[in-house]
């Protein structure tokens, strides 16, 4: 009887069960990073691509004049022009309009300046209070006590056919170009 040999197949043409489990692995570990990498990627570039369009610094529509009278202050509530489809009724963005002359205005951030909670008037003692640390401004938004370091922010405005608009979008903050040039008072020691 005659044997006839076998012939193992050559193992330069096989892949192994570790190089498979190896190839495998490198394959899913690609497709992770491709999943993680593009929220983050996006969330890099968000910030250029949408300071491209400078949509959110528009100007917007606070009322007719006559509606403010000269000498008060009132709260005024506009629709902020940066709306993303999650926002719900955050959308709707207060503000306090303080009439000066028949052609001046002030017009200030609803939040104080210390943590962001939103200020109250009081027309009796002429003065905006903060009801989270007890923080005081005078009606022309100075700081009159408490922890703020400054006083309230305010918006840049301009009248157009008897109507009052202001630059909304962002709120105004201490190192905000639109912050610096609203403001001609000195800084509060």
């Amino acid at each position: 009887m005659t044997t006839t040999p076998v012939s193992a197949p050559s193992t330069d043409d096989m892949l192994s069960r570790r190089g498979f489990f190896a190839k495998l692995g490198i394959l899913f570990n690609g497709f992770a990073a491709v999943v993680l990498a593009v929220p983050i990627a996006r969330f890099l570039l968000s910030s250029v691509t949408r300071g491209q369009g400078k949509g959110y610094l528009s100007w917007v529509r606070l009322g007719e004049v006559a509606n403010f009278p000269e000498g008060e202050t009132r709260m005024a509530t506009f629709r902020n022009p940066f709306v993303m489809p999650t926002d719900g009724k955050t959308v709707d963005t207060a503000c306090w309009v303080r009439r000066i002359s028949s052609s001046q205005f002030q017009v200030f951030a609803i939040n104080c300046a210390h943590l962001g909670c939103p200020v109250r008037w009081f027309p009796q003692s002429g003065l905006f209070m903060c009801p989270c640390h007890g923080g005081a401004y005078y009606r022309d938004g100075a700081r009159a006590s408490g922890p703020p370091e400054r006083g309230l922010f305010e918006y840049p405005y301009k009248i157009e056919s008897g109507v009052l608009t202001i630059q909304a979008g962002q709120l105004p903050t201490p190192g905000d170009p639109i912050a610096s040039a609203a403001t001609e008072k000195p800084p509060c020691a």
